[in-house]
């Protein structure tokens, strides 16, 4: 690919001021954005430019012409014919052959009726059938598939899907109302399932996530929504994760149009709207997905033990092919033009940027790690690609790594030799949480890890925190609320039943853990749908395993709306806290200055925002006139308590108490507070204007 020591990075000083250890490894950063270049190069000379090259959805798949003409075209380098089958022509397929083109493309142009109606009509079903070079006929979906759907299982045939052409009149077409939403500054993450979001046992829709559960997320104040398998996948329990068609929304919740719906509400809703992209691998399945669509093993994938993933069993997308990069750019275009969403969470990361695929990888830290040779560069060139053209598109458009190794330069822009991303994934954070719970006792929680791990992030690189994701809810797995309190939670969660130590506990500490991440963890916070009251119990798709049950393939909206149960008072602090930040932006300000972290008194206290935050995680010690330390002089008042009687505490600090700071250096401050500190409780201190 030329010479691509020669292409210069325009601010890589940047990077190495950031970070002066990267700069040993400035010649490996260069090669790489050298890749990037070429590939930029090429695209601008073949295509016009990266903003062409990722429209491809309107150059592939079935698109129907303003003369009601129909125009398909497929990439399927393998095959030796292709033809288009359907209900249109009874499907006698042989009518029906793909002219082959250069580059292993093939099209076919169905002209109108004579009437002049398309050919093709508004939901017909059709099939491509690829003739493998061994002469056998094979029928598959078309990857660029808008629209796919699984017959009822009781019609007696089979469970396949099947492609239906997507091209409602105009009159009957949903177009969106409601503008886009201003990137937040702090981003406040509502993660989410469509199918889930219901109380009913069956699966969720569109329709209701849109009129029932955006409402509740933007009262609860989160700003953004990040929605889980839409992505079309044949198995609903693999939770989106196996997708089988890229451009489908799911039918299982709905129709496109019901999608645009749900898209609009959550935007007249001021909601930030984030999907969960899976660009890492793709499901197995022939029949309903992309694996071995003409004919080979190959195709979109590296052929052989490199197209697939040992633990995930399925398939890894060769990112070094010129039309396989078309397709996922085009994809994320799609799903950015089509349908508005405003950004993405991308899925795997690790497992793309490794050779080894992350697996048994322990990431040390040690850089060497991150510039050697088990670095997957093709897979690292388009993800600087992907987030190049989505920032160049539109500059408020956010992206999010799922990376656990650490990459250097992940989340700085691609001109300084960067990978791109806007945030990270703070995937250490609900380890940690798990690993007290699980494996230490109240006593021996230690203060100093915690808040090492709570800030152990690279500077000036975006990291989303959260205290627990959709992980820990799934069946095998426990939440907070489960391992805190799973012993009582169904018989001492009432307003009305006798008191309980586990119960008091548990919801002290829910409330201490999410504060506690939310405000030291990162520069976004993220919750899974559900756990900000609480849910009581894990999640479980229906399978074989529980006779394909949906009993807990829900969320039981009911409880955290009864009045006589305590989920309301979790629910009620999540609000607070969330409102509390949007109205000083902790998140969209610089990390916290940790001052005091006392083993033995279990006290932590940070500035951040111009606000003082204290918690005290001693199991029985409470605290009188306790000193903590703050820079800036003045009086403060507690602005959020996790004590209020409002969220289940017990109401032991006068929270109008004013409390004047005294000008004697303490803890590395220039000043000192003097506070009440019951055990078990936290305090955000504002200072008056």
């Amino acid at each position: 690919m030329g010479d691509p020591m020669k292409v210069e990075v325009k601010n890589i000083d940047q990077l190495f001021q950031l970070d002066p250890y990267l700069k040993p490894h400035e010649v490996e950063l260069r090669r790489r954005h050298g890749c990037l270049q070429e590939w930029i190069k090429k695209f601008n000379e073949d295509e016009g430019g990266l903003n062409n090259f990722s429209q491809g959805y309107k150059y592939y798949g079935l698109h129907v012409q303003a003369d009601n003409s129909v125009i398909c075209r497929e990439w399927a380098p393998g095959a030796q014919e292709l033809y288009l089958t359907g209900d249109f022509n009874n499907w006698h397929w042989i009518d029906h052959p793909f002219t082959k083109l250069p580059f292993g493309k093939w099209e076919l142009k169905i002209p109108p009726c004579a009437d002049g109606s398309c050919a093709i009509k508004h939901l017909s079903e059709v099939k491509v059938i690829v003739r493998k070079q061994n002469g056998e006929l094979v029928d598959r979906l078309s990857p660029w598939a808008k629209y796919v759907k699984q017959p009822p299982k009781e019609a007696n045939q089979g469970v396949s899907y099947k492609q239906y052409v997507w091209h409602p009149p105009p009159t009957e077409k949903y177009y969106i109302r409601n503008p886009r939403p201003k990137k937040p500054k702090s981003l406040r993450i509502y993660e989410c399932h469509v199918g889930i979001a219901t109380e009913e046992l069956g699966v969720g829709s569109y329709r209701n996530f849109a009129d029932n559960i955006v409402p509740r997320i933007a009262k609860q104040g989160y700003n953004a929504i990040q929605v889980m398998a839409i992505m079309e996948h044949a198995y609903y329990a693999s939770f989106g994760y196996q997708v089988t068609s890229f451009f489908a929304a799911s039918s299982r919740f709905g129709t496109p149009d019901e999608l645009k719906y749900m898209v609009d509400a959550a935007h007249q809703h001021g909601l930030f709207v984030l999907l969960d992209v899976v660009h890492s691998h793709a499901s197995k399945n022939v029949q309903d997905g992309l694996n071995m669509f003409d004919g080979t093993d190959s195709c979109f994938f590296h052929g052989g033990p490199r197209g697939e993933h040992s633990l995930w069993d399925s398939r890894l997308f060769n990112y070094s092919s010129y039309e396989v990069l078309r397709f996922l750019l085009s994809n994320l275009r799609w799903w950015h033009d089509e349908y508005f969403f405003d950004g993405y969470r991308f899925d795997g990361v690790t497992s793309m940027l490794y050779h080894s695929r992350g697996i048994g990888e322990g990431f040390s830290g040690d850089y060497n790690e991150y510039f050697g040779l088990n670095v997957d560069t093709e897979a690292l060139i388009y993800l600087a690609l992907a987030n190049k053209i989505l920032h160049d598109i539109d500059p408020n458009i956010i992206t999010i790594a799922e990376d656990v190794s650490g990459m250097p330069a992940m989340c700085r822009p691609v001109d300084e030799g960067g990978i791109g991303f806007d945030y990270r994934l703070g995937m250490a954070i609900p380890d940690k949480w798990i690993e007290f719970l699980k494996e230490l006792r109240d006593e021996d929680w230690n203060m100093g890890n915690l808040v090492h791990t709570l800030t152990n992030r690279r500077w000036k690189e975006k990291t989303v925190a959260y205290a627990e994701s959709h992980d820990q809810a799934l069946v095998g797995d426990k939440t907070l609320a489960f391992w805190l309190m799973d012993k009582e939670m169904y018989t001492h969660m009432s307003t009305l039943s006798e008191p309980s130590l586990v119960i008091d506990r548990g919801i002290a500490l829910h409330k201490m853990i999410r504060l506690i991440t939310h405000a030291l963890g990162g520069e976004a916070y993220l919750n899974f749908m559900g756990n900000e009251f609480g849910h009581p119990e894990w999640l479980d798709f229906p399978r074989i395993g529980n006779n394909e049950s949906y009993h807990y393939a829900r969320r039981q909206w009911h409880l955290v709306d009864d009045p006589l149960l305590k989920y309301k008072y979790l629910n009620e602090f999540d609000k607070a806290m969330n409102h509390t930040e949007a109205a000083y932006g902790w998140l969209d300000s610089n990390p916290g200055y940790v001052s005091r972290k006392h083993e033995g008194d279990k006290i932590i206290a940070f500035e951040r925002a111009g606000l003082l935050f204290v918690f005290n995680f001693h199991m029985n010690k409470s605290f009188t006139d306790y000193r903590i330390g703050v820079e800036v002089p003045g009086n403060y008042r507690i602005v959020l308590s996790t004590d209020s009687e409002a969220f289940g505490g017990h109401n032991l600090v006068d929270t109008t108490c004013v409390h004047k700071t005294t000008p004697e250096g303490f803890d590395g401050r220039r000043n000192y507070i003097q506070c009440y500190l019951p055990s078990r409780t936290a305090f955000v201190f504002a200072k008056d204007p």
